[in-house]
């Protein structure tokens, strides 16, 4: 007799009321007992019990396509604020959806991907813990006609274009240079409070790329602050618990610190656990600042425990991924310059960080972006991206990392940057962006 796992204890699937019990409560539309519990019988009745047990909220997807978003840990709130906005634009887009934890490893999600393309899932957002299955996952997305979009960590100069045309979109915010805005915020304040000081990093993933990109920016911004040194660093994994140690450890070797360049918000809440327990006030004694704008992220800016984030916006990555996946899936065609893009980071700061609560924290059921809008097929001609969206520079966001042996620009790369369609993407994009990034939501009562 096979059973699984439910909150409180396990059931059979012979139990026709308990399976009932959790297709209701998934809110399930359109899934057969038969669909439950195939999911459950292939390994995924963690991700399928996940919403159940307090993780982000999952819908189970019918055989006949979903998007699956793996992210590479539930242990990260971006993640799960992810998830849930991921959801949302899902239910908007008409998608089914399913979240699915890689519990920080690569090999994990790698597994999970096999699972969901021979589930039939026909949209794939890569959220991963280093580079090294990007490439798999991408080439068995596209063995199996599923379209596939990555964000954040990859292997440095690979493209969309060295997979398939199902590797559709690999996006990040434009992080050198938001990463570099919030440390300069942070020496900026250390400089003018106490005259200079020592600077810590708690970084993220050791080679993670968006991790050395970050620190990247980081680095750049001290040679305008001669007064303030970055000290040390240690890796924080992008976690509270890692970071706690880390900064515990950086604080042991050098108590005098004044101020903490975080790597996310999360690791930004594990430096202030650390600095309470070392009896400093953050924000008075030690000033910090990170980066994403999660919900902790930005009550903690409003509380005056963290200087400045720089919000890429876990509601933002939701649509932008999503509206593009619906897409494609309904015969869009994406341009070179469209298949690798940036967007632009909002410096969240005690200045801004109201208007950005009320429309991603305390929004109720209020949508913080309208996710059909971002569709170009849904909108071909009112499409707006919402937030300031550019073709990717690859030398600018992998610069410093080794080019592969032979490695040479792939030639749509190449041509578009070469015969103006970069800069007519580029202008199209700020032509159609109208509901601001900053401000209220597009949904939000006058």
């Amino acid at each position: 007799m096979k059973f699984l796992k439910q909150a409180g204890g396990w059931f059979s699937p012979d139990d026709t009321a308990a399976v009932d019990g959790h297709l209701d409560r998934l809110d399930t539309k359109g899934v057969s007992r038969r669909d439950l519990l195939a999911l459950g019988s292939a390994g995924l009745a963690a991700t399928a019990f996940a919403g159940i047990s307090g993780l982000p909220n999952v819908a189970l997807a019918s055989a006949d396509g979903k998007l699956a978003y793996l992210a590479w840990t539930s242990r990260v709130e971006f993640m799960i604020q992810a998830s849930r906005a991921t959801e949302a634009a899902t239910r908007e887009l008409g998608f089914s959806y399913s979240y699915l934890d890689g519990q920080m490893s690569s090999q994990t999600q790698l597994d999970q991907a096999e699972q969901q393309l021979g589930l039939g899932v026909n949209a794939i957002i890569l959220h991963a813990p280093d580079g090294s299955a990007v490439r798999r996952i991408a080439e068995y997305s596209a063995q199996n006609k599923t379209y596939f979009s990555n964000v954040w960590a990859t292997l440095p100069w690979l493209t969309p274009f060295d997979v398939s045309d199902y590797y559709t979109l690999y996006a990040v915010p434009e992080e050198f240079t938001a990463h570099g805005a919030v440390t300069r915020i942070l020496l900026d304040e250390v400089t003018k409070r106490f005259g200079g000081g020592k600077i810590i990093g708690v970084t993220g993933v050791p080679g993670f790329s968006t991790d050395t990109v970050r620190s990247r920016g980081r680095d750049a911004a001290f040679a305008d602050f001669p007064k303030t040194t970055l000290a040390d660093q240690l890796p924080g994994l992008f976690n509270r618990e890692d970071s706690l140690k880390a900064a515990q450890d950086l604080l042991t070797r050098h108590p005098d610190i004044r101020g903490v360049v975080a790597q996310n918000d999360d690791v930004a809440m594990g430096v202030i656990a650390a600095l309470r327990a070392a009896g400093l006030v953050p924000g008075e004694d030690v000033l910090v600042v990170a980066a994403d704008g999660t919900a902790e992220g930005l009550l903690a800016v409003k509380s005056g425990q963290l200087l400045a984030t720089s919000a890429n916006s876990p509601a933002y990555q939701a649509g932008l991924f999503t509206s593009r996946l619906y897409d494609v899936l309904n015969g869009w065609q994406p341009r070179a310059s469209e298949r690798m893009q940036n967007w632009k980071s909002l410096i969240v700061t005690a200045e801004n960080v109201d208007g950005y609560i009320a429309r991603h924290v305390e929004n109720g059921d209020v949508l913080p972006f309208d996710y059909r809008r971002m569709s170009k097929v849904l909108h071909p001609e009112d499409w707006d991206p919402q937030a300031q969206v550019t073709p990717l520079d690859i030398d600018h966001e992998w610069n410093g990392f080794e080019k592969p042996p032979g490695w040479d620009y792939p030639a749509p790369y190449r041509a578009a940057r070469e015969n103006g369609e970069w800069e007519a993407v580029t202008a199209q994009y700020a032509e159609h962006y109208r509901i601001p990034f900053e401000g209220p939501s597009p949904f939000a009562k006058s």
